[in-house]
């Protein structure tokens, strides 16, 4: 995982991404849907990513080759689902969000003292942004700077009525001065923890029974200023209705660097390993995320 590099973009391009926010102002989001299993789902079949689901499934959790094929094909309809619910979101639909752990979120809010969050690709976390909200506590949400642009620009509308801020990822490594400031202003900010973003170190934790490399950036920036860390993950548990699992990283603020950043990514990888556990069909990493 060391040498993936964080790439990606939402499937479709500008026209396609209006006609599908028009589309979900009048029609049922199952509608949606069923049309993107067809167009959508149907074509990833032939493709690398669906090959990586499915030795998830196989290799990982040991089911059969026709349970793996199956819940391969789950996933990424699962995954079609998280996509539309985004543009569904834009379009001005609403979810029904049921929330564990939030007062430990409100207590880190409550304080004057920046707090990061850290978060991977399972489920949709982009619903967190419109639910994990302080008044008093800017949000900064680092995201990939390639994203299209209709995408970003809607996100922007639906951030302008909260206090929310993006900070994307550049080349030039200017989000960290960003990221930085924030957290030295009090602020939340942010962070993919399961995949390469600036620097190409790694530390490495046991996942899913096998070594994992995980980038070391996000923990670097909770062991660097000794910052409280919570882990977030938001999943999908029903058709219009979503659950965000909030859960606080503990750690020895007196100890080592190196052994604060082994225990703040021992912390996340047991909490993301609970969530996979317990949504495996809500994993959206299709590449080989162990380097087998």
């Amino acid at each position: 995982m060391a040498e993936k590099k964080w790439e990606g973009t939402t499937f479709g391009n500008g026209l396609m991404h209006r006609w599908l926010i028009g589309l979900l102002r009048v029609i049922d989001t199952r509608v949606i849907y069923v049309l993107a299993y067809i167009f959508a789902v149907t074509p990833t079949l032939f493709k690398p990513g669906f090959k990586h689901a499915y030795h998830f499934f196989h290799d990982r959790f040991g089911y059969s080759k026709p349970r793996s094929l199956w819940m391969a094909y789950k996933n990424h309809c699962l995954f079609a689902q998280a996509v539309v619910d985004k543009f569904a979101m834009y379009a001005g639909r609403h979810f029904e969000i049921e929330l564990e752990g939030y007062d430990h979120f409100l207590k880190l809010a409550a304080q004057p003292e920046g707090f990061v969050q850290l978060s991977s690709h399972v489920g949709n976390y982009e619903i967190a942004g419109y639910s994990l909200v302080a008044e008093n506590k800017r949000f900064n949400a680092l995201v990939y700077s390639g994203e299209k642009k209709e995408v970003m620009e809607n996100r922007q509308k639906l951030f302008s009525g909260a206090n929310i801020n993006m900070i994307p990822i550049r080349q030039d490594m200017s989000h960290l001065f960003e990221i930085n400031s924030a957290l030295a202003n009090g602020e939340t900010v942010s962070i993919p923890a399961d995949r390469i973003w600036g620097t190409r170190k790694s530390v490495t934790q046991m996942f899913l029974g096998r070594e994992a490399h995980l980038p070391i950036g996000p923990f670097q920036v909770v062991a660097l200023r000794g910052l409280d860390a919570l882990v977030v993950n938001v999943m999908k548990t029903s058709l219009r209705k979503y659950k965000i699992y909030v859960t606080p990283l503990t750690y020895d603020k007196e100890a080592e660097r190196n052994e604060q950043i082994r225990q703040i990514s021992a912390g996340y990888v047991k909490e993301l390993e609970r969530i996979v556990r317990m949504y495996p069909t809500q994993w959206y990493n299709y590449f080989d995320f162990w380097n087998q």
